[in-house]
């Protein structure tokens, strides 16, 4: 008799610990289920203010600009025929001094060019996009853009310190020159600065 008490209540002990280890498990899994949909459904990124990261002040002085000796420029790099540099001169690769700059006493070097540009901001050539986006008088529509960034390139821009890295980001990843995806509205002028897109050229 004694054995059977013990044994049954042993077995109710276990039923109830088992009972109590499983409402535990199936909360726990509720819990952390509810977080996971709370955490993907609702959650949205911080808004980042762009404007206040990037610097609009130039790094070079007016009287600075024909110094051939102790400037340092970035520059558009990837051009195989003209450089645009962070000073807003577009020249001949061949004009490209030591330090990264255009060389402003060439004949050919020209500041703030538009050259290839359309009204809209968009231009056949990329250097001219970026020269003619770091006119100063183009800063209020740059800061009005950097209101609206897409998400897309929100990570993109993110990166972006001044004025020339903007003209430089903006002018390669505009989407408004794109249609269908996968072709240009007008593929003579792809490279976009401003807010409107490109007149779209009707297909042959």
């Amino acid at each position: 008799m004694i054995s059977r008490r013990i044994f049954r209540r042993r077995w109710f002990l276990a039923l109830v610990l088992g009972a109590s280890l499983l409402y535990f498990l199936v909360s726990v899994f509720k819990q952390s289920e509810q977080s996971v949909v709370k955490d993907t459904g609702d959650y949205k990124p911080p808004e980042f203010d762009f404007r206040r990261k990037i610097s609009w002040k130039p790094r070079f002085q007016a009287r600075n600009l024909a110094n051939k000796t102790d400037t340092n420029c970035r520059n558009s790099v990837q051009g195989k025929e003209i450089i645009a540099d962070e000073r807003g001169f577009v020249c001949d690769r061949e004009d490209i001094l030591v330090g990264g700059c255009c060389d402003v006493t060439s004949l050919t070097t020209r500041r703030f060019t538009c050259a290839s540009c359309q009204d809209s901001g968009c231009c056949q050539v990329y250097e001219h996009c970026v020269s003619c986006c770091l006119q100063p008088e183009k800063q209020p529509l740059l800061r009005s853009l950097l209101d609206h960034v897409p998400d897309a390139f929100r990570t993109l821009f993110a990166s972006v310190t001044d004025h020339f890295e903007l003209c430089l980001a903006k002018c390669r990843t505009s989407s408004q020159s794109v249609q269908h995806e996968n072709s240009y509205r007008d593929p003579k002028a792809k490279y976009c600065y401003g807010a409107d897109p490109p007149q779209l050229r009707p297909a042959r």
